[in-house]
């Protein structure tokens, strides 16, 4: 992650921009800072995306092993109380993960054509609010008394 932000800065701050530097979000993304550049930063941008893929698919390739071998000790268990316990504990977090990255892949790798500042908008609030707002209800759901009420 460090890396990854480490390029994507040292890139946005030696892109000349030419449009002001009003942003039509809430924060500064990465595409919107890029409407505003005046210059052709095409190919500075294939290779940032470049490394960016390699460093996502190293992160998911740690994320998935981790996962196999959480759910294998998981399932070494003896007790099923203790694997159920166990399942109950890991799944919450496994859906907070998959909604924070469908949410993201959705909003980075729409096609252009579908593209508006309302659409980027509502994409951006929903992958960097939303997680983050159901976090705690996702993980409450554990909570029997809370299940209960609902």
């Amino acid at each position: 992650g460090f890396l990854y932000a480490v390029l994507h800065t040292a890139n946005t701050f030696s892109i000349p921009l030419c449009q002001g530097n009003a942003v039509d979000q809430f924060f500064c993304e990465i595409p919107q800072i890029l409407k505003l550049s005046c210059s052709d930063a095409y190919l500075r941008e294939v290779g940032l995306l470049v490394v960016s893929v390699c460093l996502a698919f190293a992160c998911f390739v740690f994320i998935v092993v981790s996962y196999v071998q959480i759910f294998r000790a998981v399932l070494r268990i003896p007790s099923q109380q203790g694997r159920h316990k166990a399942f109950s504990t890991c799944l919450p977090h496994l859906a907070v993960v998959s909604l924070f990255v469908s949410t993201g892949i959705f909003a980075y790798l729409k096609p252009p054509s579908i593209s508006s500042p309302s659409l980027d908008l509502l994409m951006a609030v929903l992958y960097s609010v939303l997680p983050p707002a159901l976090n705690p209800l996702i993980y409450s759901m554990r909570n029997q008394e809370l299940k209960d009420a609902l």
